[in-house]
């Protein structure tokens, strides 16, 4: 599977290590920065991964800043995404199963490595339920029409 990562300087050690862990399990990684602990603006990447995963250059993302949560919302900004912060591998099976999520956001100051490896790899290998969550997914795809 191709994968896209990205994080902010205060995701950049977690993003590494995802980094290396996909690459372990056999996964293409398409790196878009940042390369070091050196200030920059979350959402910059976050809207890297999500532009990537949106246009159909990768599967599926990952985005990494402190908290998870604001790079989660700058790559929710870009259409065709849905990333959802990830703090368990309970969250990442419920955002897979749910909403068909294509993004999943770590926070690099919340989640050990391992916890983020675990719950990464959940991420990776659920499907979505479809069904009655499909129509969901569908509203939500909708959303991304409005405003323009």
């Amino acid at each position: 599977m191709k994968i896209v990562i990205g994080s902010d300087h205060a995701g950049f050690e977690l993003k590494d290590a995802l980094h290396a862990w996909l690459r372990e399990q056999g996964h293409e990684v398409v790196d878009v920065g940042t390369d070091s602990t050196d200030s920059v603006d979350y959402p910059v990447f976050g809207a890297a991964v999500g532009r990537t995963v949106a246009s159909g250059d990768a599967d599926l993302g990952v985005a990494v800043c402190g908290s998870g949560e604001g790079i989660c919302m700058a790559a929710n900004k870009i259409p065709g995404v849905r990333a959802g912060v990830v703090r368990t591998a309970e969250d990442a099976e419920l955002i897979r199963r749910h909403n068909r999520a294509n993004v999943a956001c770590f926070g690099g100051r919340i989640t050990a490595v391992a916890e983020a490896e675990h719950a990464l790899g959940v991420f990776l290998s659920t499907d979505f339920d479809g069904g009655r969550h499909q129509r969901r997914v569908d509203l939500l795809t909708e959303l991304d029409s409005e405003g323009r």
